[in-house]
């Protein structure tokens, strides 16, 4: 009896063994999964950037995506953005959507080369480090501008809170668009200086509009600057760029569209060139 009994707790405890194992090789190859689809750019990784107060930033440019949006819903939001350069004639219609105290905004503009480098240098890879620094990166919004200022494409600028702390910046933008001054005021922005004010100075606080136009006094007159941020006259137009922006799917920054093709990321501007030449017909 005792024979049997010794045998029927073996043979529970060897049951409750293979058990085990098949959960543990389950969890196990769930997880490589989970990492081998990360590291291919699958989906978003969260990582620290230097300056980064949040520690939250798109890190990897996803796949060009398959249009979901139609030529209209591109050109309607010309009709109710603030910022904008060109008209829908034109047969390359650039959006970006972005966020003056997002990192990877700074990456893309490419006027903060020392954040594209730490970048590169925290998560070991050449992605983001600038030509002129050695590496293959080229900052997709300066050849826009470019290709805007060549009157051969159309650009429109949306707001969306990818970080956190750009609201601010976003309205001093609208306030130097209005004045001719958009490009000046995002350029200074754009800097490592413009991004440490923004995330650790300003944060969004509306009474820190002094500091804001000071720091901007080298591309608008700081008491017209002063003038516009207190007056709120762009409060609701930051709702407005949100819901346009998640209207064409964009929920995180930086997003951009060529025409209808959606680059979800900081590209780099050679991976975007294709489908631009495309749209002029090159």
């Amino acid at each position: 009896m005792e024979s049997q009994k010794e045998e029927k707790r073996k043979g529970l405890v060897q049951g409750a063994l293979v058990v085990l194992l098949i959960v543990a090789s389950f969890l196990i190859g769930s997880l490589y999964t989970k990492v081998q689809y990360l590291e291919k750019g699958g989906g978003r990784a969260t990582t620290t950037v230097a300056g980064d107060t949040t520690g939250a930033a798109q890190a990897q440019p996803q796949a060009p995506a398959k249009p979901t949006v139609s030529l209209d819903q591109i050109k309607n939001i010309y009709k109710e953005a603030v910022v904008k350069f060109g008209d829908t004639n034109k047969k390359a219609l650039f959006v970006e959507v972005a966020d003056p105290s997002c990192p990877y905004c700074h990456v893309a503009a490419g006027k903060n080369p020392s954040l594209n480098s730490a970048i590169d240098k925290q998560s070991g890879r050449n992605q983001f480090t600038m030509v002129a620094d050695g590496g293959t990166y080229v900052a997709p919004v300066e050849e826009m501008k470019k290709l805007v200022d060549a009157g051969k494409a159309a650009f429109v600028w949306l707001y969306t809170p990818g970080h956190g702390n750009g609201e601010m910046g976003t309205k001093a933008m609208y306030c130097a668009f209005e004045k001719g001054k958009f490009w000046e005021v995002h350029d200074l922005l754009m800097t490592s200086t413009g991004y440490d004010l923004l995330n650790n100075t300003i944060k969004n606080d509306k009474a820190k509009s002094q500091e804001l136009a000071d720091f901007l006094k080298p591309a608008f007159d700081a008491t017209q600057m002063k003038n516009c941020l207190d007056s709120g006259k762009y409060e609701d137009q930051l709702s407005k760029d949100i819901k346009l922006a998640s209207g064409v799917g964009v929920n995180a920054t930086p997003g951009f569209f060529v025409n209808t093709t959606s680059f979800a990321g900081a590209y780099s501007w050679k991976d975007m060139e294709s489908t631009v030449n495309e749209a002029l017909g090159k």
